[in-house]
């Protein structure tokens, strides 16, 4: 198997495992969800980590208003008899205006942060230097993880408009957010291998050989973002290492001279 290292822009972030001999189309498609399945764990990771402060969000109507108001509006979070966190809760105001407060106890914050760490331990980048593929049962698992975790601290669910709630059911809007740059419209994805495009229709072997024994560096990005740099043929390390042996020679050399006169 060759194993392929994925890069965005000049950030190694997982590698990916495939046959020589395997269609690009399927590599593509792959690794995009991949990519972006990656995201969606960080989105949902950090914003759990705002429910274990300060609990499920208001309804949209209501965020961003001052308790005074939402009085004067007549306004109401119908949401929050309904979405008590199991063990009960301590009031915790969220200063963002976007939850309604209702922090979960010690324990069940320690349910939802370790099932944080353990998501984003799944999908780290520094599997990368462990030598570990990433595959999309992982990126599921990972997922899996944090749906559990925020079902038993809300096993009713949280608000239909809550954030986690629609990244879980794959009902998210990112349109105006930052995280709508960073996605990639599968349609739209592509792959480079030195410098070249990785075109569907095409095979791995058609571009890397029929080695299969081998690691290389792909870079993805998406339609209209142009080819992306090339790797440098030495990397930062080795260029560094060559100066040092550089410099002791130049060293070594003085000294030489120095005992010749």
């Amino acid at each position: 198997m060759v194993i392929l290292k994925v890069k965005r822009g000049d950030e190694h972030l997982f590698l990916y495992e495939a046959c020589i001999t395997t269609e690009a189309t399927s590599i593509i498609g792959d690794i995009t969800a991949i990519y972006n399945g990656r995201l969606k764990i960080y989105r949902v990771c950090m914003e759990i980590e705002e429910l274990s402060e300060h609990g499920p969000m208001i309804p949209n109507e209501m965020m961003g208003l001052t308790d005074e108001q939402i009085v004067e509006l007549k306004l109401e979070d119908i949401w929050a008899e309904k979405c008590v966190p199991s063990g009960g809760f301590l009031f915790n105001k969220d200063p963002m205006g976007r939850r309604n407060g209702r922090q979960p106890n010690e324990k069940m914050q320690e349910v939802l942060m370790n099932a944080v760490k353990d998501a984003k331990e799944l999908v780290d980048k520094k599997l990368v230097l462990a030598s570990k593929p990433l595959t999309l049962k992982i990126v599921s698992e990972a997922l899996n993880i944090l749906r559990g975790a925020v079902t038993i601290v809300y096993p009713m669910k949280l608000p239909p408009n809550d954030i986690i709630r629609m990244e879980f059911s794959n009902t998210e809007d990112l349109s105006g957010t930052q995280a709508s740059k960073e996605v990639i419209e599968p349609s739209k994805a592509q792959l480079w291998f030195a410098g070249r495009q990785v075109l569907p229709d095409k095979k791995l072997s058609d571009y890397m050989g029929t080695n299969d024994k081998t690691k290389v560096v792909v870079k993805l990005n998406s339609i209209g973002e142009g080819p992306p740099g090339r790797e440098p043929v030495l990397t930062e390390d080795i260029r560094r290492r060559m100066m040092a042996d550089a410099y002791r020679r130049q060293e070594e050399l003085k000294v030489s001279e120095r005992n010749i006169y």
